[in-house]
């Protein structure tokens, strides 16, 4: 039932709405999920099922991607450009921050990325910072995690492990729905 419910389901599945649906409790509903996660784990089929971004969905197998790219490459998911990418990354890893704070990492105004980022509905508005004026303090979404296929926050790479990334190939990435 709990993979009939997740197959059909267009996006992520709350554990608590999983749990509701089948009429058990969310400790159960859990154990199953865990247990599914394992089976197709282990069945290294071309489907998995994975937690993103505190629910659950099943996702095609990441051994696959590059087969499916080339079949699916005209269905491309909107991308992001290189500096629309640098603001993220920015707001991503140093979050809450201002648009100040951002313009002066960057070293240019990110006001039309923060802009575009919001409409892109990635980041949003978190609060005001306590100092004079109260600027905006800007966050990343819960479409953030999902877009990047992560759980939670701490699922990022490190700042290290991201400055070993080889940017020449970095368009290449971009192009390909990568990023």
């Amino acid at each position: 039932m709990i993979e009939a419910l997740l197959f059909l389901s267009g996006e992520p599945l709350k554990l608590a709405s999983i749990a509701k649906s089948i009429e058990c409790e969310k400790q159960e509903a859990r154990e199953i999920l865990d247990e599914l996660i394992l089976d197709y784990q282990e069945k290294d089929g071309g489907f998995v099922l994975r937690e993103i971004a505190g629910a659950y969905q099943f996702s095609t197998n990441e051994k696959y991607s590059e087969i499916l790219l080339k079949l699916f490459k005209e269905k491309k998911r909107e991308q992001l450009s290189r500096s629309s990418l640098d603001t993220l990354a920015i707001i991503a890893y140093k979050q809450p921050i201002t648009l100040s704070e951002i313009d002066d990492i960057r070293g240019v105004s990110s006001r039309a990325m923060v802009t575009s980022l919001i409409s892109k509905k990635l980041v949003k508005p978190v609060g005001n910072k306590e100092v004079p004026g109260r600027p905006a303090l800007y966050g990343t979404t819960k479409d953030f995690l999902i877009h990047f296929g992560l759980n939670k926050l701490t699922d990022l790479p490190a700042p290290v492990e991201v400055k070993e990334l080889k940017f020449e190939n970095l368009d290449d990435l971009i192009e390909n729905g990568q990023e």
